[in-house]
């Protein structure tokens, strides 16, 4: 196990710095001038060669790319992304009261679609063709297919149409009102949890499904042990490297889908300030942004790896 641990750990470091790497240089070769950009304003300001000259000096934007990159990446090893453009202050006094804000909405989504889609598929797998298993699949179905930013306009349409009434918008800190943020977090959190509560419940279907037929599952029922004791402790136990699979994966990409649900539930998180970001084209908040969801996807993908290891000993490499 140690050995397996070692090495999971080591491929981590070449993948973050790939992921810097890749950052760096799409933002570099994207068309686009982050000093004329600032020139310019919202105004479309008039300036000269001169100040143009001047502002790529003072950014660096002048200098070979990789020399940007090395100084850039020196920067971010000691948590300095730089300064951002249009904010006019550091990059992480930017995101750092909004990172939390993203975490909690991914957080709150993986939980919803957990505590929802495993219990949903394993019924569903235990009573095949029923009723309960025809509207389970079709709600995966429809889960699966209706984009989460959809999911959100129909949801406020919704409540709005049919109780006159609109979901609290903003954000108020967990823990200054836990209330108020459970009530705001609740809507965005479910319109991104439907399509990973489909998902994961035909994957948790699918694995339950299989492992049923196992001989084991026929040996434990033999030996006089409770239905809910065979599906538990032989067969999702068996079932839940899949499940795991999927759910890192789901809890990953919420990280990168929170960006137009933020915009539609006004909450303050990663996503929306990306937005205004890429709008204004501030290059160094991009990076910042990019960098951080990317790492976070890198460690849950480490994460899942490492509990592989604990909850099936067969897996090691060689």
């Amino acid at each position: 196990m140690q050995q397996y641990v070692i090495k999971r750990v080591l491929l981590f470091v070449p993948t973050v710095f790939l992921v810097t790497l890749i950052a760096f240089i799409v933002m570099a070769v994207l068309p686009g001038d982050p000093a004329i950009a600032i020139l310019e304003g919202d105004g479309g300001g008039s300036y000269s060669l001169e100040d143009l000259e001047n502002l790529r000096k003072e950014l660096g934007t002048d200098r070979n790319v990789f020399i940007q990159y090395g100084s850039w990446i020196g920067g971010v090893a000691k948590g300095d992304f730089g300064e951002s453009l249009w904010f006019k202050s550091s990059v992480m006094t930017e995101l750092g009261s909004r990172i939390p804000v993203t975490v909690e909405l991914a957080v709150l989504s993986i939980l919803m679609s957990v505590v929802v889609a495993v219990p949903l598929g394993i019924i569903s797998a235990i009573k095949p063709d029923s009723r309960l298993d025809y509207g389970a699949r079709i709600f995966t179905l429809i889960g699966i297919a209706i984009p989460n930013f959809l999911v959100a306009v129909l949801m406020i349409l919704f409540l709005l149409k049919v109780f006159n009434w609109l979901p609290s918008l903003g954000y108020v800190d967990l823990w200054d009102n836990p209330a108020q943020n459970l009530s705001q977090m609740i809507f965005p959190a479910l319109a991104l949890a439907l399509y990973e509560m489909a998902f994961i419940a035909r994957v948790t279907r699918s694995s339950m499904m299989e492992i049923i037929r196992e001989d084991y599952m026929r040996t434990a029922r033999s030996k006089g042990l409770t239905e809910r004791v065979v599906l538990f402790r032989h067969g999702l136990k068996n079932a839940v490297l899949p499940i795991l699979t999927i759910s890192g994966w789901q809890f990953g990409r919420l990280f990168g889908g929170t960006v137009v649900i933020e915009t539609i539930f006004l909450v303050p998180g990663m996503g929306r300030i990306l937005i205004e970001a890429v709008q204004h084209r501030d290059f160094p908040l991009i990076q910042a942004a990019i960098v951080i969801i990317g790492i976070a996807i890198v460690t849950i993908n480490l994460l899942v790896d490492l509990l592989y290891g604990w909850l099936d000993p067969r897996i090691r490499y060689a």
